[in-house]
């Protein structure tokens, strides 16, 4: 069955992104990019660069992980504010929401029903696994179909901003296990998670 990624850079306090909710990594960003960090992208994961960063680098190739991404309309309204409809042409794209009722691009499928539903769907299919790339919101409401988290662990703090998930999300610890880490000379750390077999088993009973 195919897995839900939750893929996504957290500051040392473990924040997404401002208390603005702008994108931290755009041209007035705050958040550091070092050129390695670039480079582990392209190589690793290249699906997961937007379209203009991937024409930029020359990247034609497919995902090497992911064939979906899933966003809610406040991380996709980022890329839409910035000219772009549809960042990720090269993915099936899913943004979650209750408001948007028409797509602003083909290529953008709206899904105002239940989160978790349409996720245990669409891992039913074939394919690669699903980005979740945010924001906190719909993660949070996904926290329980979270199969792995690859968190790129930026070296700042932001003292208050968006959390990894969102303040509503209601306790209920999960156990993770460690699988891979990446140190970046420039100080970034991608480390991969997944998600114990005692809670996987229990997110398996409940789809």
């Amino acid at each position: 069955m195919r897995k839900l990624v939750y893929f996504i850079a957290v500051s040392l306090d473990g924040f997404i992104a401002g208390p603005d909710g702008s994108d931290p990594t755009g041209p007035d960003g705050f958040w550091p990019v070092g050129q390695d960090y670039v480079q582990h992208l392209a190589e690793t994961y290249p699906e997961t660069l937007p379209a203009p960063a991937r024409e930029a680098l020359g990247i034609t190739a497919g995902g090497t992980h992911f064939d979906t991404i899933l966003e809610g309309r406040r991380t996709y309204m980022i890329g839409f504010d910035a000219g772009q409809p549809n960042c990720y042409p090269h993915l099936r794209h899913f943004v979650f929401s209750r408001t948007l009722t028409t797509s602003p691009d083909p290529g953008v499928e709206l899904v105002a029903t239940d989160p978790v539903e349409k996720v245990r769907e669409l891992k039913r299919q074939e394919g690669k696994d699903i980005w979740l790339c945010g924001g906190g919101e719909l993660a949070g409401v996904l926290r329980g179909e979270i199969d792995r988290l690859v968190v790129k662990l930026g070296p700042l703090t932001l003292g208050s901003g968006t959390p990894l998930f969102s303040h509503k999300t209601a306790f209920d610890p999960v156990l993770y296990e460690r699988t891979d880490a990446v140190l970046l000379d420039s100080g970034t750390i991608f480390l991969t998670y997944d998600k114990t077999a005692d809670d996987a088993s229990d997110a398996d009973d409940a789809a």
